[in-house]
């Protein structure tokens, strides 16, 4: 079973299909014309997330072209450094303690303010950059062929 909830929807379907009709060949028929059905869906969601994509790719805006990928390059290096980390402690388990005891106190050490500032910020930003993608699709409605209905 896929862990796909698409593909593991039309497998079920599949299933149903084949016992609803004992006739191989009625079921074969029915069978194509659901892998047509889901071929063309699943091209119509790549084609949405290709779009967003380009559109995104395209924009004046400077920020967001480095904002989320820096914020995402911080993420990955915190969890890169588990690899280090983790052979460290089977040599010097005091010294990842000390170094883990450092990151905390330094982290507690930031007032709570601040990453509620953070937080409204980034949460506004996301916001805003939603609101203005949704008002560039509608603009361009006849050029993405009416993808303006998925946000509505």
């Amino acid at each position: 079973m896929s862990l796909d909830p698409i593909t593991a929807g039309f497998e079920l379907l599949k299933v149903g299909i084949s016992r609803a009709f004992p006739d191989k060949t009625e079921a074969a028929k029915i069978n194509a014309q659901l892998e047509v059905s889901k071929q063309n869906g699943d091209l119509k969601v790549l084609e949405i997330g290709i779009s967003a994509i380009v559109m995104e790719a395209k924009s004046q805006d400077k920020w967001t072209s480095r904002a989320r990928p820096s914020f995402m390059y911080v993420i990955y290096f915190m969890i890169l450094m588990a690899v280090p980390m983790g052979v460290l402690s089977a040599y010097k388990p005091e010294m990842v303690l000390a170094i883990i005891n450092g990151m905390r106190l330094w982290l507690e050490a930031i007032p709570g303010e601040l990453y509620a500032l953070f937080a409204a910020g980034y949460l506004g930003y996301g916001g805003m950059r939603s609101s203005d993608k949704k008002n560039i699709l509608k603009a361009k409605e006849s050029a993405f062929g009416g993808l303006t209905n998925l946000f509505k």
